[in-house]
């Protein structure tokens, strides 16, 4: 079909070459370096080892790194006193990421099924995985809990047969090499939704809709039974970002009240109700768009300080008429 999978570039030299990989070393795994000669026997030399211009190891027939970092990275070559010295090979190393996607869907009824899926991107064997939830402080840091039963899902899949309410919560897994314990870097942030008929605590909107528009007041209060004030507002926004009601960067928290004091379309999210011990329900999606009347504002604001503007546009307008009818 004419399909070109993998270019590498081969070089032929008749002296001394570095025995490296030929494709990019995975962060995690180990790697090993030798210099070799073939017209001796063994073909390995003892020999010095430089990793960009730097002496490196000296007098050793073989580099082994158990572990590969993104800094070790570089141009090797190898050099030997009486041998001469290999061409330089650059050695690249990829860092693994995991991702961490849903299926079938974030949105869940209660006893919906519903699977937690982790993945390594560029490498898929030798992996274990862990499982972790996020809450935020009010300083807007984030804190990471792992699961009880993590363990369960050390294949990479971590499934919940029949979702709960409690389930409602900010997912994050990890990677692990099962050989040399290198870690991965804690994968992008996936939530669940979980509603049901009767949560413990009900958030309530003011005004009572899911839909507003920029720059009005928003209130989100946290009711329960009791009426008391151990609950906390929390949201996950549209740009992934977790976030407390009570930061000043948007919203106050008095009680278990949020108050919006002038909304913005980066309000946009999912907003819950979150307990002193971490337990989050009610989950609700608000959508807040820009308003017509602050577009029409603005542009009547721009005309008000640029008055020839209006009379340009429409001389231009004009004048292309008039080119085209001739």
């Amino acid at each position: 079909s004419g399909a070109k999978y993998h270019p590498v570039n081969i070089t032929v030299h008749i002296g001394v070459i570095l025995e490296s990989p030929v494709h990019p070393v995975t962060e995690g795994d180990s790697l090993t370096l030798r210099c070799l000669y073939p017209y001796t026997s063994p073909p390995i030399l003892r020999a010095d080892f430089y990793k960009d211009g730097s002496l490196i190891q000296s007098q050793i027939t073989e580099i082994i790194i158990s572990t590969v970092l993104k800094s070790h990275e570089g141009f090797y070559y190898c050099k030997h006193p009486e041998r001469g010295e290999s061409p330089k090979s650059w050695i690249s190393v990829t860092v693994p990421k995991s991702v961490l996607s849903v299926s079938p869907k974030k949105w869940l009824t209660e006893g919906d099924p519903v699977t937690l899926i982790c993945e390594v991107k560029g490498s898929s064997t030798g992996w274990t995985f862990s499982w972790y939830t996020v809450t935020v402080s009010s300083d807007n840091s984030n804190y990471y809990k792992q699961l009880s039963d993590s363990s369960r899902g050390a294949g990479g899949n971590y499934t919940v047969s029949s979702a709960a309410l409690n389930h409602t919560q900010v997912y994050v897994c990890r990677a692990e090499r099962e050989k040399t314990a290198y870690k991965t870097s804690i994968s992008n942030m996936q939530p669940l939704w979980v509603t049901g008929v009767s949560p413990p605590v009900s958030l309530i909107i003011s005004p009572s809709r899911t839909q507003h528009f920029t720059s009005v007041s928003l209130s989100l209060s946290c009711e329960d039974q009791s009426n008391s004030d151990r609950w906390r507002v929390r949201r996950y926004t549209d740009n992934e970002q977790l976030e407390d009601c009570s930061s000043s960067l948007w919203g106050s928290q008095t009680g278990s009240k949020c108050t919006i004091n002038s909304t913005r379309t980066s309000d946009t999210g999912v907003y819950w109700c979150q307990s002193e011990s971490g337990e989050n329900y009610h989950p609700v999606n608000i959508t807040v768009q820009q308003s017509q009347i602050s577009v029409l504002h603005t542009l009547s604001s721009v005309l008000t300080v640029c008055p020839y503007l209006l009379v340009t546009v429409v001389l231009i307008f004009k004048c292309c008429r008039m080119r085209d009818s001739t």
